[in-house]
């Protein structure tokens, strides 16, 4: 950490900063500039963080040079972590794939996605039982009796399932049914509910907000990792821009620079990022080659009868095609589709 002072702070200011960090234990290490003084603070500076040393005369910014993600960040964990929902792996070269409707609805209609999705290659099955919805008018899924459908149906076809726990009070229910937590973008800074997750041995799909910088989304893991749950996926479903074309704006970018800065693995939504069907082949592809750790695509085999957001899903002969063209490059790049 660094503590730099004002200009022209004065030699009992300086001598307070240092007398202040070296009586919590830490070492000071003074350099005096033409324009500028800095106090070099040597120590285990996640120790600082609740310290306002900014809140003393005479400093003019505190800098930390370790991340604030400590659990999150790769230098903490320099190799990429592998993250595996029963059998289906994320990170460290391989590809994880996730299909499934917005909503459950029926039987019938999980039943015939996820044997469409399951022939197609998708290795996880994801449906929501609980749909946090704009509107309170809105479908708001079937509760625990959705949270069966999915359980059973994901047994039949020999696919574990990830959905959407909203509450904390909720997690013990959804762990009962569920091989992963969802975190949706409205709750990526719900900390209540991170923490619960996080005190869970089960996997989380962790959604970037939609108005969230990267930092608030590792510093969300952040929150999972430190009450010790480590199975944490990133996940960039878009966020809000100033551009009605599509639903979101898919940030690309977003999927290098996690891999950059962070050893967890991350997966692209871009059903939610861009919310039309026609984009979303591209978008994959794009996220994937970007190297993304797996691909979240929704499906549905009637999406005009669709409960919820039929509007950005694909047909499952359209998702076959994706999947297809998806291992193709995964071949070229080396890295395994599951």
């Amino acid at each position: 950490m660094i503590i730099v002072l004002v200009a022209g702070a004065t030699e009992d200011q300086i001598q307070h900063v240092i007398g202040r960090v070296e009586s919590l234990g830490f070492q000071a290490h003074l350099s005096r500039g033409s324009h500028r003084t800095i106090v070099g603070v040597i120590g285990d500076e996640e120790k600082l963080q609740s310290e306002p040393l900014s809140a003393i005369q005479g400093v003019a910014e505190v800098v930390p040079i370790l991340p604030p993600f400590k659990l999150a960040s790769s230098e903490a964990h320099p190799e990429p972590s592998v993250i595996d929902v029963g059998g289906v792996k994320f990170g460290g070269g391989h590809i994880g794939m996730i299909a499934g409707p917005c909503a459950i609805e029926s039987e019938e209609q999980l039943d015939a996605i996820a044997t469409s999705v399951k022939k197609s290659g998708a290795g996880l099955l994801r449906g929501g039982a609980f749909k946090p919805r704009t509107s309170p008018y809105s479908f708001q899924g079937l509760g625990e009796s959705g949270l069966k459908l999915l359980r059973d149906v994901g047994k039949k076809h020999g696919m574990p399932v990830v959905t959407e726990v909203m509450d904390p009070r909720q997690v013990p229910l959804v762990a009962e049914y569920a091989d992963m937590f969802q975190i949706g973008a409205r709750n990526m800074q719900n900390f209540n509910l991170l923490t619960e997750v996080g005190q869970a041995n089960k996997p989380v799909l962790l959604k970037r907000g939609m108005s969230a910088t990267v930092k608030d989304l590792l510093m969300s893991a952040e929150y999972i990792l430190s009450r010790g749950n480590a199975q944490v996926v990133l996940c960039e479903r878009g966020i809000k821009g100033f551009d009605p074309a599509t639903r979101n704006v898919f940030d690309i970018a977003v999927v290098p620079l996690v891999r950059q800065l962070s050893h967890l693995p991350v997966v692209v939504d871009p059903s939610h990022a861009t919310g039309k069907p026609g984009l979303i082949p591209a978008c994959a592809m794009a996220g994937v080659a970007a190297g993304a750790d797996g691909v979240h695509i929704e499906v549905h085999n009637q999406p005009e009868m669709a409960f919820s957001d039929g509007d950005q899903a694909l047909l499952p002969e359209q998702y076959e095609s994706l999947a297809e063209q998806l291992r193709a490059m995964a071949d070229v790049l080396g890295r395994m589709l599951n």
